[in-house]
C-alpha cells in the first residue's frame, strides 16, 4: 500500500508540475516510515529491547540487527549462559565489565546480566561506546567490525593491532556476526527491499555496505578501498581523511551494486551519461533506479540508488557513512533526473 501511495502522490505532483515539489511530497509520503526500525528472527522477549538499545545510540552503524547477530553469536539468545571464563547472560558480560555498563533497565529492582532488558541495554551502551572509539581511531576498517572485535578481545587489542586482532576466536566472531546481519533484518535499512530483478538486487547489494565510511575516491567492483584527497574532496576540517579511510564514494557504491550484471563506469557524471538514454519519470521510479544531482554549471556531483517511498541509499560525503536517507535531504534545485541502468 505504501508503494502505491508514493506512486500516486508522484503522479499527481507531476501533473501539477515541479520536480522539487515531487521530491518533497515523495519524502513526506515516507515520513511515517523514516523512524521505523525492525529486527527479524529473534525471540519476542528481545525484540523491543533491541530496537530501544539501537535507537539510544546516534552512531549510524548501530542497528537492532547488529545487536541481534551479536547476541546470537554470544549465547544463541539463551539467558542462562555462563562461560568457563565467567561471562554471564545473553550478552556474556564479565562481572567487571557489567559493573561499568549494567543498569536496572527493566526496573525489576536489580541490575542483572541474566535479564534480557538489562543485558541488551548494557550491550547497546558498550557497543555504542566502542563504535565511537572505532570512528575516532582512524583505523582503516569498518567501525562495526572494530567495535565487535573490541567487545570480544578488548579495545586495547584492537588499537595494538590497528584493526581486528589476529586471534582466531576474534576473527571468527567478527566474521560470523557480520555474515548474519541479513538474517536478523539487514544492516540498517528502514525500507524493506522486495522483489527480484536487476534493480532490487543492486539495492540489496548496496545495502550490505550500510555503515561503511565514505571515502572520496574509494571503492571498486571488488569492494571498499582507501580513497585519496585532491582539489575536489577527501578533506574534513582541513584534514585529509580519504587516504586513511577504507570505504566508498557515491559512484563507486553504485558501480559495486550493479557489478557484474551491469558494468557501469566509475564516476557519477559518466554513470549519468551511460544511462541517460533510459530516463525515468518520478511516477515510474522503481527500486534500484539511479538518482542524480548536479551543480549550476551542469556537473553531476552525486548519485544514489532509489529504494522506494521517497527513500534512497548512498555514500554522501567525507566524514559520513553509507546510509539510507530521504530524497528530500538533497537540494531539490540540484536534482538532475533519474535513470534506469
Amino acid at each position: 500500500m505504501k508503494k502505491a501511495l508514493a506512486a500516486g502522490v508522484s503522479l499527481l505532483v507531476l501533473l501539477l508540475g515541479g520536480v522539487g515539489t515531487a521530491l518533497a511530497l515523495l519524502a513526506t509520503a515516507g515520513a511515517a516510515e523514516a523512524d521505523h526500525v525492525s529486527v527479524n528472527d529473534v525471540p519476542e522477549a528481545y525484540r523491543s529491547w533491541l530496537v530501544r538499545a539501537a535507537s539510544g545510540c546516534h552512531d549510524p552503524g548501530m542497528t537492532p540487527a547488529l545487536l541481534a547477530a551479536q547476541l546470537f553469536e554470544e549465547s544463541g539468545f539463551r539467558t542462562d549462559v555462563r562461560s568457563p571464563a565467567g561471562a554471564e547472560g545473553p550478552a556474556q558480560f564479565k562481572p567487571g565489565t557489567w559493573a561499568t555498563w549494567g543498569r536496572d533497565d527493566d526496573h525489576s529492582g536489580s541490575a542483572s546480566p541474566y535479564e534480557v532488558g538489562d543485558a541488551v541495554m548494557a550491550q547497546g551502551r558498550l557497543m555504542c561506546s566502542l563504535l565511537g572509539q572505532a570512528r575516532a581511531s582512524g583505523i582503516a576498517d569498518d567501525p562495526r567490525r572494530l567495535a565487535l572485535a573490541g567487545y570480544n578481545a578488548g579495545w586495547a587489542a584492537v588499537e595494538g593491532s590497528r584493526g581486528v586482532p589476529p586471534f582466531g576466536e576474534t576473527q571468527r566472531y567478527v566474521a560470523d556476526i557480520m555474515g548474519n546481519l541479513g538474517r536478523f533484518g539487514g544492516p540498517g535499512l528502514t525500507w524493506e527491499i522486495t522483489g527480484g530483478g536487476t534493480g532490487p538486487d543492486a539495492a540489496r547489494r548496496a545495502a550490505t555496505q550500510v555503515g561503511v565510511p565514505y571515502s572520496y575516491g574509494g571503492g571498486s567492483p571488488a569492494g571498499p578501498s582507501l580513497g585519496h584527497c585532491d582539489g575536489e574532496g577527501g578533506f574534513r576540517a582541513g584534514q585529509c581523511l580519504a587516504d586513511a579511510t577504507v570505504g566508498w564514494d557515491c559512484s563507486a557504491l553504485v558501480q559495486y551494486a550493479y557489478w557484474p550484471i551491469r558494468q557501469l563506469p566509475r564516476t557519477a557524471a559518466d554513470q549519468y551519461s551511460a544511462t541517460a538514454d533510459h530516463p525515468v519519470a518520478q511516477a515510474d521510479l522503481r527500486t534500484g533506479d539511479l538518482l542524480f544531482w548536479r551543480h549550476s554549471d551542469g556537473h553531476i556531483y552525486h548519485v544514489a540508488l532509489y529504494l522506494g517511498d521517497g527513500r534512497m541509499i548512498s555514500a554522501p560525503k567525507t566524514g559520513d557513512v553509507v546510509k539510507e536517507t530521504s530524497i528530500a535531504d538533497m537540494p531539490a534545485a540540484d536534482f538532475a533526473g533519474a535513470t534506469r541502468p
